[in-house]
């Protein structure tokens, strides 16, 4: 079996992973089967009473393509091992619901995706799993929040949709003094930009519906990180529960890894110049990304990333401005997700993070004139012509 470690990170986007069957195939093949043939009685028990997984079962939690791209992302991000999921908020409750029990506690940012926030105060607490919120970047606030119970730190790098930036070597210092485990979220940057485990965490969350993916095309996520935790208990609770990636939503992650690194450049490169931009704009109050010089966490930035994403955020005066923005946009999406190729646009306060309180957007900064954009691959003066409309 080759060992990818081995090899540079292009390679291991386009080649990690694949083992090709009987009929030599050079595309990776898509497996649209529920069940597996066995051999024989022996065998067909061997394979369900195994405590570690020896072979094909049932689709639910074994499948070929789906090993696939596990073992690409694994290769990616560094990680012994990959669990892939129906989506994004299915890989962070497979791994809260597998490493975590009625008392325990989770120390979280505040500047989260609003469906995470949700997932934690609204659904973890049914089961007894508190969380308590802090400032992404206030190193004191996170051991002010630790408790005896504490099991799990969880934070997203750069956030959603404000793009503060988490020292993920500092807090993973943390959460290892304290016997926590640190989960990150690594859904803005890739693994072709940053690679948390490589800087002390223990998980990697993605929602491969995003950047891995690149156009928008089909619903996943994953977690990555050491076999011991990967192939426990969370591992457990998909095989139980089921929130099962299919075999062609992997197909189409695979293809979309093989151009990742290629993709994130350009990404990068449109991003950047808007930012700058929009820095300059008479209309704007104030730019979120983390390539700028003034952006308080410019120099962490440079420190855990190779480069500063495809994601901004900017204000505007207020509501009204902002959806007049939006609207007065020809050419971009307006849509609430991102990570594509085309380029989005949306409203946080009434989309992403709608379903929050007032008071916990408030907390998190996330103001009425706010505007997220995904910066996608079109020729970057279209973007920017399209952006001026409504801000002229």
């Amino acid at each position: 079996m080759t060992n990818w470690n081995e090899f540079n990170f292009n390679t291991r986007a386009v080649r990690a992973g694949q083992m090709r069957s009987e009929e030599g195939e050079h595309s990776e093949a898509i497996f649209p089967t529920s069940s597996y043939v066995f051999k024989n009685a022996a065998e067909a028990a061997e394979r369900f009473t195994a405590k570690e997984l020896t072979g094909n079962i049932y689709s639910r939690f074994t499948n070929p393509t789906v090993r696939y791209f596990e073992e690409r992302l694994a290769a990616l991000e560094d990680g012994e091992s990959c669990l892939a999921t129906a989506s994004g908020m299915a890989a962070i409750l497979c791994t809260c619901l597998g490493l975590l029990k009625a008392g325990d506690h989770i120390v979280a940012s505040r500047s989260l995706f609003g469906s995470t926030v949700t997932l934690f105060n609204n659904i973890l607490a049914k089961f007894a799993i508190k969380t308590s919120f802090v400032d992404l970047d206030n190193l004191s606030d996170w051991q002010e929040a630790i408790q005896p119970n504490t099991k799990l730190l969880f934070l997203e790098t750069p956030s959603n949709p404000l793009m503060a930036i988490g020292d993920i070597q500092a807090v993973a210092d943390l959460a290892h003094k304290n016997d926590c485990l640190l989960v990150v979220d690594n859904c803005f940057c890739t693994p072709a930009l940053q690679q948390p485990l490589t800087l002390g965490a223990d998980l990697v969350i993605h929602s491969a519906t995003k950047f891995l993916d690149g156009q928008g095309r089909c619903i996943g996520g994953a977690v990555v990180g050491p076999s011991k935790l990967i192939n426990g208990d969370i591992l457990g609770i998909l095989r139980s529960a089921g929130p099962t990636m299919s075999p062609f939503n992997a197909w189409v992650f695979l293809k979309g890894l093989e151009t990742l690194e290629l993709r994130m450049q350009r990404h990068c490169d449109n991003a950047e110049y808007l930012a700058n931009w929009l820095n300059e704009h008479e209309a704007v109050k104030h730019v979120y990304y983390p390539g700028l010089t003034s952006h308080p966490q410019h120099k962490v930035a440079i420190k855990q990333q190779k480069r500063f994403g495809g994601l901004l955020s900017f204000e505007v005066a207020d509501q009204t401005t902002a959806w007049n923005v939006i609207d007065s946009t020809e050419m971009i999406s307006i849509t609430g997700n991102l990570g594509d190729a085309k380029t989005t646009i949306t409203h946080p306060a009434t989309t992403t993070h709608g379903r929050i309180t007032p008071e916990q957007r408030q907390t998190a900064g996330i103001k009425d004139g706010l505007i997220r954009i995904s910066v996608g691959l079109e020729d970057v003066k279209d973007i920017q012509t399209d952006l001026a409309r409504g801000l002229s």
